[in-house]
């Protein structure tokens, strides 16, 4: 059984992620003690809560390496070398890095591989949050010499952070994250980049479909090349992949679009239905109500809470704000069962809702 993770806690790099780590470790009443090499970041890390200052003559029970992973190796050998603490990253790829800190002469029995499935588009410690790995995922990546005690603080460091831990091996892990974080990175940042040669008229009719494309496209370039390129292998295996489907999607285009096209809609359904839905749970399908609502403070905040008088559960929002126009259109994803109840009520509350 999992325990709520001891004190203290080390964590080096102070960071988004580092930062929200001790800000999740905060919130649970564990002690955390901050390290950065960028006095301004690790200044503003402990402002907003995340820990104090490290004071190299203080003990610590685990020490959590959150820097990029082309110095991760380095840093957690020299931090393993303090003593017997057990040493874990968050690194969002897991076989070099843990490999480079073998090399470096770390003890592979006190390491073990860590990575929380969450981030945000921002970076640095102003975008942390103590909640940002709430019911997340966080893999948690075992040498084969990993001791069973140091992966269960591992485990039980991510429960403490509100995340659900899962147990992989480290090439598993990277194989599974190319294709389902580090592959679409590079996918929508291709995509997006289309748009600098497109003339300002056919950019200012972008519609919501590209804006949820290209919404990470947003992500810092300098962290992504590290990532990628301490990955490259599996990424380019998922590439390649996607570049055959492409070509001859490409060239059914250039036939009028038949077959081929249609065969790639109908697989992108079915790969879409097996993305786990809410709470890791089996994808479920919802029915959407679509209401306009202005653009003013408290509007939106209306609409939520007249589906709650209604006794509605909204499963899902999507907002799209209209062109031209200072209102937004809604759409609240809702199971079947109750989307008539929601639909009607919303009406007869005077809501401006679409069919």
């Amino acid at each position: 059984m999992s325990v709520p993770v001891t004190g203290p806690v080390l964590v080096v790099g102070s960071g988004l992620l580092g930062a929200s780590i001790g800000l999740a470790l905060r919130r649970a009443g564990v002690d955390v003690y901050l390290s950065d090499r960028d006095p301004a970041v690790l200044a503003e890390a402990i402002a907003r809560g995340a820990g104090a200052a490290w004071d190299a003559d203080v003990d610590v029970e685990l020490i959590v390496v959150a820097v990029p992973p082309e110095s991760a190796g380095e840093v957690m050998a020299d931090v393993a070398a303090r003593g017997e603490v057990t040493v874990t990253d968050v690194t969002s790829v897991k076989s070099s890095p843990l490999a480079a800190a073998v090399t470096a002469g770390a003890d592979p029995r006190r390491i073990v591989g860590g990575h929380p499935m969450a981030g945000r588009e921002i970076s640095g410690p102003a975008a942390a949050r103590r909640d940002l790995f709430d019911d997340r995922p966080w893999v948690v990546t075992p040498l084969p010499e990993s001791e069973p005690e140091r992966v269960q603080q591992v485990i039980d460091l991510a429960m403490t952070c509100g995340a659900v831990p899962f147990v992989m091996d480290p090439s598993e892990h990277d194989r599974a994250v190319a294709l389902t974080s580090h592959a679409p990175q590079l996918i929508s940042s291709l995509l997006a980049a289309r748009l600098l040669d497109a003339d300002d008229l056919s950019v200012s009719v972008s519609g919501q479909g590209l804006r949820d494309m290209t919404r990470i496209a947003e992500s810092n370039p300098t962290l992504w090349r590290e990532i990628l390129a301490a990955n490259a292998s599996s990424v380019a295996d998922v590439l390649e992949a996607f570049s055959v489907d492409l070509e001859h999607v490409v060239e059914d285009l250039r036939d009028g679009g038949g077959p081929v096209v249609f065969r790639a809609l109908e697989r992108g359904n079915a790969g879409r239905d097996r993305v786990p839905g809410k709470h890791g749970d089996a994808a479920t399908s919802y029915e959407v109500v679509t209401a306009i609502v202005k653009d003013e403070p408290g509007e939106l905040a209306s609409l939520f809470v007249a589906a709650g008088e209604l006794g509605v559960n909204l499963e899902d929002v999507r907002i799209d704000h209209v062109l031209g126009r200072p209102s937004g259109l809604i759409e609240l994803s809702v199971r079947p069962e109750v989307s008539r109840r929601l639909r009607e009520g919303l009406v007869s509350l005077g809501f401006d809702v679409r069919d």
